[in-house]
């Protein structure tokens, strides 16, 4: 048995456009703004502030994993060690996205140390043995994991870029997540 269908026309009203002259003369006003216009639908301040969240918790990740790969030890240690400095190296480019964003966004990207910890949603563990170490890695792992999921739902469709650029940072600490998981497995 067929079921009938409908097949709707768009009428010529119903197509999509743009009004480019209207585009072209708000494009010229506020442009101290750079890219964020008024149709920029986040809350900026809001976006910059988990933005600088995310950067000290990105800077705590690289400090701990650089602490952890010169402090491995052990018969098991090199491999691990050289999977902690990669995972420093991902982390510090994540950072450098980060405060590259916060930059077009118009805000200040915040290094400072002081305060860097209570910004930071990770903590940095020090770790008493190379099992131990591994295990913190994959704590702080899954904080990131957590806290880059809430941000790309709160961006939603209203800062696709600066959601893209997390949900590729959430991409690679999801595999970091992994990694550690799969060393404790071995261990």
């Amino acid at each position: 048995m067929r079921m009938a269908t409908s097949v709707k026309k768009q009428s010529p009203a119903g197509k999509f456009s743009i009004d480019v002259k209207k585009i072209r003369a708000k494009a010229r006003q506020n442009t101290d703004n750079g890219p964020v216009t008024e149709t920029y639908g986040a809350d900026l301040p809001t976006v910059l502030r988990l933005l600088n969240e995310s950067l000290a918790t990105e800077l705590i990740c690289v400090l701990r994993y650089k602490r952890h790969q010169y402090m491995a030890s052990g018969i098991h240690s090199e491999p691990v060690a050289t999977e902690f400095a990669t995972h420093a190296a991902e982390e510090q480019q994540h950072a450098d996205l980060i405060a590259a964003r916060i930059i077009e966004l118009g805000g200040e990207p915040d290094f400072s140390p002081q305060g860097l910890t209570a910004r930071s949603h990770s903590e940095y563990v020090e770790g008493k043995d190379l099992r131990d170490m591994i295990k913190e890695n994959l704590v702080a792992e899954r904080i990131a994991v957590d806290s880059y999921r809430q941000f790309v739902t709160y961006l939603g469709d209203r800062d696709p870029t600066t959601r893209r650029m997390i949900e590729g940072i959430l991409a690679m600490e999801e595999e970091h997540a992994h990694d550690m998981a799969d060393l404790l497995e071995k261990g």
